[in-house]
């Protein structure tokens, strides 16, 4: 029996070699990319930023699959969507790194046992 699951992959990196213009760019749209409150994971990915703070970056993905064995290639796929979003907008960036959770294998807390029965 398969069952779907959600995979969410976060994406990491550091903005490199920015001009100033793409600086005043990425600053200026800032606001709608630092509400760390606002955070969503998407399919198509949600960015996260303050380049005022440090030159980091955070995409986070969600795909729902039915193999486990799929896993790898929404994580290959999460970090080449967002590898892309970059250099189709001409920013440098560098050391992507990656963390996938199959949310199928996350314990439920006390609350979500309690709704389960």
């Amino acid at each position: 029996m398969s069952t779907s699951r959600t995979i969410r992959v976060t994406v990491r990196g550091s903005f490199d070699n920015l001009s100033e213009q793409q600086k005043a760019q990425l600053m200026a749209a800032g606001a709608d990319h630092a509400d760390i409150l606002a955070v969503q994971y998407t399919e198509d990915g949600h960015l996260t930023y303050d380049l005022a703070a440090r030159p980091f970056f955070c995409f986070r993905f969600a795909e729902q699959v039915d193999d486990e064995r799929e896993v790898p290639k929404v994580t290959a796929r999460a970090e080449a969507k967002a590898a892309a979003w970059m250099t189709e907008r001409g920013y440098g960036f560098k050391r992507i790194t990656s963390q996938t959770v199959d949310l199928s294998e996350v314990p439920m807390g006390k609350a979500g046992r309690k709704r389960q029965l």
